[in-house]
């Protein structure tokens, strides 16, 4: 955390902001070391939920795709054990909104001009638990292809935030870097090199590793259907190598450790848009595949002919492939993405009502809509409508939106125009 931000500073604001008695809720864009939250989760797989109240640790950072803390569990809500988190222990918390409001902006532009829609991992749980699904799954066949399955980073639960106004997800906390930054007198020698060569005696023993780990992942993702998640380890996005880390203890070992961190997409790939020398050969390659626009859909029925073929290794994973071809349907169904449904725009109301269906559920997880608008706009199709219309207004349309579907906002700016005492609280 950068040395300028205080949080002594932040909670005075919190309660200067709290005595203004506004009626607006404050507007909050991540969390402090030290915040405690208490939220509703469900277990990866097997499916089990439950309520936990967790402290955070350590805000880590975050992209595109959203922010990442360091948390601990204080409390455990369940019927059964969801497997993985244990009361104490500590773990990854991934919340699928950006802090940064550039970010946030740049991102949701390029998804919308991708699939006409907003950010599905932020607003649409079943987008959430088919990506968990797929790590849950992939993992599986890491266990195959290296031997181990701590090659891919363990998925534990999903979570919508109302706070933040985002899902969320709850992962195995990784005590890892990147590479060593290595001196290297033998460049010209490692040029020739290419991994799945001999040593050599080479130099940068941990590049060549991560190398040689990195294009693993993606074949092993490749033969899994996961094409498009195969491009968060691509080596010559120049944007990737993060995405995997070496577990700290193992640095005695320059080949052991690795492990594939990241499997949520910040950005989507438009055809006319590339954003890394790799990606001229990645959108060519995905037409082929017959996708024109690449963010994070997945090939069911190679990942089935996988799954086939190594039938033992998979036996007890059968519910969770269950759940991932329900979740995918209802993921992709849920945006009108030009690219992917063509004429069935045109021909599908069952299509229209689960992008209708879904749009509401995303306005309420973002608190555009409060209960009462939420529960009005499932009994009323056609004021769904004129809602789901009202939003392509330019600029304008998300603010109306708010303006209507939340009381609490109408009384606020109502105060604002007719009460002067409120008018300088606000202020």
């Amino acid at each position: 955390m950068a040395k300028n931000y205080s949080i002594e500073t932040i909670q005075k604001l919190k309660e200067l902001y709290q005595k203004q008695t506004v009626l607006r809720p404050r507007r909050i864009r991540r969390y402090d070391a030290g915040d405690e939250m208490a939220v509703d989760v469900t277990g990866v797989f097997p499916v089990r939920i439950g309520r936990i109240k967790l402290k955070i640790e350590d805000y880590i950072g975050g992209g595109f795709a959203g922010q990442v803390y360091r948390i601990s569990i204080l409390n455990i809500d369940t019927g059964k054990p969801i497997e993985g988190i244990q009361l104490g222990g500590v773990y990854a918390m991934k919340i699928l909104v950006p802090v940064s409001g550039f970010a946030r902006f740049f991102r949701n532009v390029i998804y919308w001009l991708s699939f006409q829609g907003p950010f599905s991992l932020q607003v649409n749980p079943a987008a959430v638990r088919s990506g968990a699904l797929w790590q849950r799954i992939i993992r599986r066949g890491a266990k195959i292809r290296f031997g181990n399955e701590n090659a891919v980073v363990d998925s534990l639960a999903t979570f919508v935030d109302p706070v933040l106004g985002s899902c969320g997800e709850i992962s195995e906390w990784i005590d890892g870097r990147i590479w060593r930054f290595e001196v290297d007198d033998n460049l010209d020698a490692r040029k020739q090199w290419e991994p799945g060569d001999p040593d050599k005696n080479l130099g940068s023993p941990e590049y060549r590793a991560k190398k040689e780990f990195m294009e693993k992942m993606v074949a092993l993702l490749h033969d899994m259907g996961a094409h498009e998640l195969a491009r968060q380890y691509e080596w010559w996005t120049c944007k990737s190598q993060p995405n995997a880390l070496k577990r700290i203890k193992f640095n005695s070992d320059p080949k052991a450790g690795h492990v594939a961190v990241d499997f949520r997409a910040g950005l989507a790939l438009l055809p006319f848009l590339p954003m890394s020398p790799a990606d001229f050969w990645l959108i060519l390659k995905g037409i082929g595949r017959g996708s024109l626009v690449q963010f994070d859909r997945g090939d069911l029925s190679k990942l089935k002919k996988f799954i086939n073929n190594h039938q033992k290794e998979f036996q007890d994973m059968e519910p969770a492939v269950e759940e991932l071809t329900e979740k995918e349907h209802h993921y992709r169904n849920s945006l009108p993405d030009i690219s992917h449904h063509h004429i069935k725009l045109l021909t599908s109301k069952k299509l229209w009502s689960a992008i209708l269906t879904s749009s509401i559920d995303s306005w309420e997880i973002k608190n555009n809509i409060d209960q009462k608008t939420y529960t009005g706009l499932k009994k009323n199709r056609f004021k769904a409508i004129l809602f789901y219309l009202l939003g392509l207004l330019p600029f304008l349309g998300s603010k109306l939106r708010k303006l209507i579907g939340n009381l609490q906002y109408r009384r606020h700016y109502r105060h604002i125009f007719t009460k002067c005492t409120y008018l300088r609280r606000a202020v």
